[in-house]
């Protein structure tokens, strides 16, 4: 290992930079291109966690190289896609920096800000410090409006905590980082979960540019899913809604009860096939949306319950050797845990696999 990297091992990071990554190798070039400088001008001593999620291109190999020039860069590989949210899970868990960045590989959000939000979260003693997007021209006007509304959305259902138009580029103080980390959500949303913390925060602007290279990683599907997710993740409300609906359809079957009734008593028995219709069709929905909706929390009962691991780790470049099993074997009872050298290399020899939550 070369010298240069061991220092960078073993010496205080102040700064991580996360960047979750899939399938990024056209952008990779222009992403080292600025955000080194930026980071090296910056002159603190810092790390940057590029966390491969099961990338099938080139992604990999790109990094390898990278690396090859650049001691500071650390590439942590899952074994399988996992997702947005569980590769910056695994980002964060194993970050060593006193302060944390998480920046998305396509260059829409600027990583020359980073200095901006080290030194605001420094000079005001700040836990938080988001990126807050003033200017989305540059994303289309379906994308505009469905992120407006869904900001405005998690505002009513989680509180004005939630900052408007905020996504995952933000930094976050070690204390932040390992609040995350003791929370048990395993379908974690970050933009939801770092304002409900009601950590000192502040705010750095910026315009957000259109993607430099490559396709999007949120298509529409995993758009309306992350939806889903933050909802059904941080409130009741859908619920509410579930039992307002079969409210309004009790009061509905009153009526026709109390239009059938009427008929009979005028003489006209013969119902309506428009009523009848009408009302199988309204009652039926009614109902399938309530089984939906409760559909959508038991999963995440389900899923909190087999409390699986939301990654698995193949390798991590800051802990050299071979890949570790993704399930460690269990030690013997009597078996007395051997002392790790120091608090690095305790963090370097933990397991592949996080530690379950909740």
């Amino acid at each position: 290992m070369p010298e240069g990297r061991d220092a960078g091992r073993h010496g205080p990071v102040v700064l991580s930079v996360v960047i979750p990554m899939f399938n990024e190798e056209d952008v990779l070039p222009a992403l080292v291109t600025r955000l080194r400088p930026v980071l090296t001008e910056l002159g603190v001593p810092h790390e940057v966690v590029a966390v491969d999620d099961g990338s099938v291109d080139r992604t990999a190999e790109l990094l390898d190289a990278f690396r090859l020039g650049w001691p500071e860069l650390r590439v942590v590989a899952l074994r399988r896609n996992s997702g947005h949210q569980a590769a910056l899970t695994a980002g964060l868990d194993r970050a060593r920096g006193a302060y944390v960045v998480s920046l998305d590989a396509d260059l829409q959000d600027p990583p020359e800000k980073i200095p901006d939000m080290l030194a605001l979260a420094r000079a005001e003693g700040l836990d938080i410090v988001y990126g807050v997007r003033v200017d989305r021209s540059s994303d289309s006007g379906f994308k505009r409006w469905t992120a407006g509304f869904y900001y405005r959305l998690m505002r009513r259902l989680a509180g004005p905590s939630v900052p408007a138009q905020a996504g995952d580029f933000r930094l976050l103080s070690r204390a932040a980082v390992d609040a995350l980390k003791a929370l048990p959500d395993q379908q974690r949303v970050y933009r939801l979960l770092v304002p409900w913390l009601g950590f000192p925060s502040g705010q750095v602007t910026y315009e957000r540019a259109p993607r430099t290279a490559g396709r999007t990683k949120y298509p529409l599907g995993r758009m309306i899913r992350l939806a889903v997710d933050s909802v059904t993740g941080f409130s009741a409300a859908p619920l509410r809604i579930a039992t307002w609906l079969g409210g309004g359809a009790f009061v509905v079957c009153l009526g026709l009860l109390v239009y059938t009734l009427t008929a009979f008593a005028l003489g006209r028995t013969v119902p309506g096939w428009t009523s009848l219709f009408t009302g199988i069709v309204f009652i039926g929905a009614v109902q399938l949306v309530c089984v939906g909706l409760l559909g959508e929390y038991v999963g995440r009962i389900y899923t909190a319950v087999q409390n699986r691991p939301t990654y698995f780790v193949r390798h991590d470049t800051a802990a050299p050797g071979p890949a570790q099993a993704s399930v460690p074997a269990a030690a013997p009872a009597d078996a007395p845990a051997p002392a790790p050298a120091d608090a690095d290399d305790a963090a370097d020899d933990a397991p592949s696999v996080p530690l379950p939550r909740g």
